[in-house]
């Protein structure tokens, strides 16, 4: 098939049973997403399914949504020389009221039928600074009751874990200090704000909150704080546990840091969400690179538990099971997003199962109690370094199901070929690099003459920290990601300037010809994934791409992908009961949102693929969309915005009868 007609039919079926919906078996329910019409946590439920069964809203009315309202965040009133960055939280919904974090780290609550504010807590962390990393940016907060009291925990940039009393915004007298906890101690040692902070929703699970961490990513040697996981007492604040990371002393996993390396290297954090059984009383710990993410010459072994998805038991820290997805990472594939918890059905067996997606487009499937692999992972060969120093590992872990859901390694058979022209020059631009499978390891810039390793998928993904959603109905995974191309390239350093022997010194993208992107799209896409088969039932481009560009709008050719040049497409993304609704902030990657950028909010069928309504939002919409009913009336809401333009909370719903 040429690439006209390919990229016409791209809301391709990829299997016979592609319009046969998934009939669950009558047990599989014990994930089952939102309930009674609310929000509780970030991904819906403790199992990140993201999903709701609500159905006001369904194909045959949604183009009628409309603006129900829009809230302003408070960080516009507060007068600082900080910037707040890109507002990405996702708002809870219990008992008729909103509540979300700001950039900021304020908390809020909001009715939820007329978006008029209850009340705003300001904990005021810009005055500690700008936190490590992403600066002002936060995720959201976590709920937790018992029956008779109610909290709303978040873990704010300054290293304070908060608790409030949602009713009063108030922080509860009886958790910590007045109610703030101290985290910026970690591992003994105190650490600067530059080096450690939060932005993601913690997670309580077993009455137990468990903190992960943001540990900075841009070192100048390997000595960094260690990004070990903490536990505690949701009532009282007092830590009951550390979970070590990067293991200490006689720990189980010590001697994969050889030379003494876990003395020092830092990192190997949980900077995402994490999932949560709540029988079981497991967490789920989805575990980022370790220092630095691309040159591991400091750090000989396979490094666990990095860039590895840990169960630990939540009530006192026990190491249950693990996986380690990568072994001594050079290419910042961290575990990028919550896994999702899922009661599947295997060849007649009933699985309580656990699946990772990554950044590499697998999806790791696991027994959630045992961590027996659903399906085989295989051990591969894969390319060696002849970086000075460096030790790569002569093996890494494949999945031989599901599929992956991206393109993975880079050939000429995956450039661009819209015309021969446009292919020619292609071949012409990946001639200055190293190309190879996945895991190719980057090479020293100018090394042969090269430029880089060419990457796919990149350090961006593949999936990010938006992660996957899950119909427990219809044992259904459905999973946005990109198809970028990323150079992978080391410098060596001056010593006077970085303890590192070599650093990233390329450019990140890869300028293809007459600035369309490099490889066939589509550029950013989203599969659903039959769990009980471990097939893709159907793949959709998602946004139109660069199709009307002057070398190719004669072509007529259909949707692409919006993901050409570093536009961050992977949006995060809510199933109700016959839809799936996913935004798309159409802006680079890093730069602050302008005035005048446009995102994206769609609607898709779950059953085909279909995009059945686009709505275009200003400002640019960057927090995952979560939906809720009030008072007989179903909404869709998301924030947007942030930056440069003032941010906002949009909220959809039908008109009124």
């Amino acid at each position: 098939m040429n690439s006209r007609n390919r990229i016409k039919n791209l809301a391709f079926v990829t299997s016979a049973f592609a319009l046969v919906a998934l009939v669950p078996a009558p047990w599989a329910f014990a994930q089952s997403g939102a309930q009674d019409g609310e929000w509780h946590h970030y991904g819906a439920d403790r199992g990140s399914t993201k999903y709701s069964p609500l159905d006001q809203i369904d194909a045959s009315n949604v183009d009628q949504l409309t603006e129900a309202w829009r809230w302003s965040s408070p960080d516009a009133e507060i007068e600082t020389s900080q910037r707040a960055g890109h507002w990405k939280a996702t708002p809870l919904m219990i008992d008729g009221v909103l509540y979300t974090t700001t950039s900021f780290g304020q908390a809020a609550a909001i009715e939820a039928g007329s978006g008029e504010t209850l009340w705003v807590y300001d904990p005021k962390t810009y005055e500690s600074g700008r936190p490590a990393n992403v600066g002002f940016q936060h995720r959201g907060l976590e709920y937790w009751t018992d029956g008779a009291q109610q909290r709303l925990i978040y873990a704010a940039q300054d290293r304070r874990l908060i608790s409030l009393d949602p009713k009063i915004g108030k922080p509860d007298p009886s958790f910590g200090d007045g109610g703030f906890v101290k985290t910026s101690v970690l591992d003994g040692k105190e650490t600067r704000l530059s080096q450690l902070t939060h932005t993601a929703p913690v997670i309580v699970c077993a009455d137990t909150i468990v903190l992960g961490s943001v540990i900075s990513d841009g070192p100048n040697g390997p000595e960094m704080p260690p990004g070990h996981v903490r536990g505690y007492d949701v009532r009282t604040g007092k830590e009951k546990w550390v979970f070590h990371t990067i293991p200490r002393g006689d720990e189980f996993g010590i001697e994969t840091w050889e030379d003494g390396s876990w003395e020092y290297t830092g990192n190997t954090n949980v900077w995402t969400m994490m999932s949560c059984d709540d029988e079981l009383g497991y967490v789920y710990l989805p575990t980022s690179t370790p220092t630095n993410d691309w040159y591991g010459g400091h750090r000989p072994g396979d490094n666990l538990f990095a860039e590895s998805l840990v169960a630990v038991d939540a009530r006192t820290g026990e190491r249950k099971w693990h996986f380690q997805a990568v072994r001594h990472g050079l290419w910042d594939y961290d575990f990028p997003a919550a896994p999702n918890l899922m009661d599947i059905e295997v060849d007649g067996k009933e699985i309580r199962a656990v699946a990772q997606i990554s950044k590499q487009a697998f999806t790791y499937v696991f027994d959630r109690k045992t961590g027996e692999p659903v399906w085989p992972i295989e051990m591969k060969d894969v390319p060696q370094s002849n970086v000075p120093g460096e030790k790569t590992a002569k093996q890494q872990p494949h999945p031989t199901k599901p599929p992956a859901f991206d393109r993975q390694g880079v050939t000429v058979d995956d450039l661009i070929d819209f015309t021969p022209e446009l292919r020619a020059e292609a071949e012409k631009i990946m001639s200055e690099y190293v190309i190879g499978p996945l895991y190719t390891p980057p090479i020293v810039i100018g090394d042969g003459g090269k430029k880089g390793t060419l990457m796919l998928p990149s350090a961006a993904g593949g999936a990010n920290w938006r992660g996957a959603a899950y119909d427990p109905e219809e044992n259904a995974l459905y999973v946005p990601s990109m198809t970028l191309l990323m150079v992978n390239g080391l410098r060596k350093t001056d010593p006077a300037r970085s303890k590192f022997r070599y650093v990233y010194g390329a450019g990140f993208l890869v300028p293809g010809p007459q600035g369309l992107p490099m490889t066939k799209p589509p550029y950013s896409r989203i599969t659903k994934i039959d769990m009980n088969a471990g097939e893709h039932v159907w793949v959709t481009p998602h946004g139109p791409g660069p199709k009307d560009h002057p070398a190719i709008k004669h072509l007529e050719l259909g949707d692409l992908g919006s993901n050409a040049h570093g536009v961050i497409s992977n949006g995060g993304l809510v199933l109700t009961k016959s839809l799936l609704f996913i935004i798309q902030a159409e802006l680079d990657e890093g730069r602050m949102t302008r005035q005048g950028d446009a995102g994206f909010l769609r609607a898709y069928d779950k059953t085909t693929g279909d995009k059945v309504w686009e709505y275009r939002m200003e400002p640019v919409p960057h927090g995952t969309p979560m939906t809720y009913m009030h008072e007989g009336r179903q909404y869709v809401a998301l924030v947007a915005g942030g930056g440069e333009v003032p941010a906002q909370m949009v909220a959809f719903a039908l008109p009124r009868d």
